[in-house]
């Protein structure tokens, strides 16, 4: 299987499976002399961690990481630092229930990638879906933990701004309220609200999508690269990239087209601290593939979990017809967990557009230019 790594200077490849005994990856790039510990990286995976509410999945992982690689205690130091050689990062699995899948072995569950794997490779993991499983994006998240390191300047959150139809209100946004309810949802009266929603949805045996929003503040001016380098287009693949996600938007994204020129453009000053003020974002703070200054502002749609307990119709790697019903543990919005996920590539791609731009350019030109 090709394609499990991603990045070019900052790069991560990850390995290992839903079921298998552990998932691991390999992150390149970092430089040298980058103060690293495992709670660094292990206060994301709490956040990322399955079974924490009666709202997501009931398997038990602790999710407990090692650093197996790239790191030194320097004479004195209180506190390992990176080498630049690889970091290797380990996560054991040890609440694995393969046997909730024998029945589905041969057949193919609508929504999910077993007939599309099937398809390609002859072959396919049943057992909670392999590869394919959210299971592995804990190694993104940690993953991401490097990554921060590496911008430290730069502030990277993310919030869950809708479930199924229901939308927060922006005027309640705040920032706080996140880590205060299970959503990591901003709006209070919304989290209330979809408490009740998704209790229906979970007890009905079916799931539900969501709508992710991340925000990335501290960014300078000047990152990502004209045409093929594009930093939104960075972002979109790694976002795409996520488990079920099937629509990221850039700034007002598909809201843009509802726009006039002069609604669109984000109107510039000159602010009291000589750097330019924007009256408004709705790029996304990203103008041309380059980021402008602003805060870059992403947000990803991810669908419902395809594992429900309603009966389906369905076909078997044999060419049968089937009716099929998905046992076993399962989120019932996975969007909610989609959170930390997105936080992480958002800090992968952005950690990587800083070192493009540093081996390019260095500390880039002076500005604003003299006359």
């Amino acid at each position: 299987m090709s394609h499990n790594t991603f990045g070019h200077l900052f790069r991560v490849t990850t390995w290992g499976e839903s079921h298998g005994p552990s998932i691991g990856a390999v992150v390149d790039g970092v430089p040298p002399m980058i103060p690293l510990t495992e709670a660094d990286l292990q206060l994301y995976l709490d956040r990322r961690r399955p079974g924490q509410s009666r709202f997501t999945t009931q398997r038990q992982e602790p999710d407990q990481v090692r650093i197996v690689s790239g790191l030194m205690l320097p004479d004195g130091a209180e506190v390992p630092v990176t080498t630049g050689t690889s970091i290797g990062l380990l996560i054991d699995n040890v609440d694995q229930r393969s046997k909730d899948y024998g029945e589905i072995k041969d057949q193919y569950r609508p929504g999910h990638a077993d007939f599309a794997y099937d398809a390609k490779y002859g072959i396919r993991d049943y057992r909670g879906g392999g590869r394919s499983s959210a299971r592995e994006t804990a190694m993104r998240v940690a993953a991401g933990g490097v990554a921060r390191k590496v911008i430290p300047q730069v502030t990277i959150r993310g919030a869950l701004v809708q479930m199924g139809p229901h939308k927060i209100d922006r005027s309640r946004w705040d920032w706080d309220e996140v880590d205060r309810n299970p959503f990591f949802c901003p709006d209070p009266e919304a989290a209330k609200a979809w408490e009740v929603y998704l209790d229906g949805v979970r007890k009905a045996g079916s799931s539900c999508g969501a709508v992710i929003e991340l925000v990335a503040e501290g960014v300078p001016a000047g990152w990502g690269s004209p045409i093929y380098g594009k930093l939104d287009a960075e972002l979109a693949s790694a976002l795409m990239s996520i488990n079920a996600v099937k629509a990221v938007e850039i700034g007002d994204g598909m809201a843009a087209a509802c726009l006039t020129g002069e609604e669109n453009a984000d109107e510039m000053r000159m602010g009291n601290d000589g750097k330019p003020l924007f009256l408004s974002n709705h790029a996304g703070g990203v103008l041309g593939g380059i980021s402008t200054g602003q805060p870059v502002v992403a947000r990803f749609a991810v669908k419902p979990t395809s594992s429900i307990l309603t009966t389906r119709h369905s076909i078997d790697r044999f060419g049968g017809e089937v009716e099929i019903r998905t046992k076993g543990r399962h989120d019932p919005c996975v969007g909610i967990r989609g959170v930390p996920v997105g936080e992480a590539m958002m800090a992968i791609v952005l950690a990587d557009a800083f070192l493009r731009h540093r081996a390019q350019v260095g500390d880039g030109p002076a500005w604003p230019h003299q006359r």
